[in-house]
């Protein structure tokens, strides 16, 4: 990445920033999403290599800010003394956790780093929504606000808020029996792409043989 970032090698490579890379960034993600969903280990090693690459390259961008350059050795330097601080009870004398606290015990450490003060603090306005409601779910728990977040009893009169009511009804019920809605969803979504493909190779075939 540095050769081609430097003279004489990328002229693509070399004028990205921070925010063209961005898109690239949520599309790898995606695409990692959907190896681990396919459960093929060769795509699997494929897609971590391309998510892998996205912060290579935005760490030697960082390294040409002329005001604050890092390189990715102080990234991984970083997350290695994150680690460590949110896990004093493997790396330091804290007591071993009860089953169960471990989560929790982290969301307290990095909430105390990150000066958060509010429960929500840090959970991003940009979130799928299916994501997003399970943590603020977790959260509030945390915060011993669970109540805050229950599931609807009635739905809205407004037909978009009914929906709304409905849908954050099924995605709690999902997150109280261990399923991931957004993966769920994923899976129907493929299972639609398949019928729709499917469909298209009948009805391609049907007319090849009509007279």
């Amino acid at each position: 990445m540095d050769q081609l970032r430097s003279p004489g090698g990328c002229d693509w490579d070399a004028v990205q920033t921070h925010e063209s890379l961005a898109e690239y960034l949520v599309e790898e993600t995606y695409e990692l999403l959907e190896a681990i969903d396919s459960g093929d280990r060769a795509h699997l090693r494929e897609e971590l290599g391309d998510v892998l690459l996205q912060v290579v390259f935005h760490c030697r961008i960082a390294m040409d800010d002329p005001t604050d350059p890092f390189d990715i050795d102080e990234v991984a330097d970083g997350i290695a003394d994150k680690l460590v601080r949110r896990h004093p009870h493997v790396f330091a004398d804290a007591q071993a956790p009860q089953p169960g606290t471990t989560l929790s015990n982290w969301e307290v450490v990095k909430a105390a780093e990150k000066g958060r003060t509010a429960p929500l603090d840090g959970v991003p306005e940009g979130m799928p929504a299916l994501t997003a409601i399970g943590k603020i779910r977790y959260r509030a728990g945390v915060a011993g606000l669970a109540d805050a977040v229950p599931a609807p009893a009635h739905a809205g009169s407004d037909p978009e808020e009914a929906l709304g009511d409905e849908l954050l009804n099924r995605v709690l019920l999902a997150a109280e029996s261990g399923m991931d809605a957004e993966r769920a969803l994923r899976g129907a979504v493929r299972r639609s792409r398949t019928r729709v493909a499917q469909a298209a190779a009948e009805q391609v075939g049907a007319e090849a043989e009509a007279p």
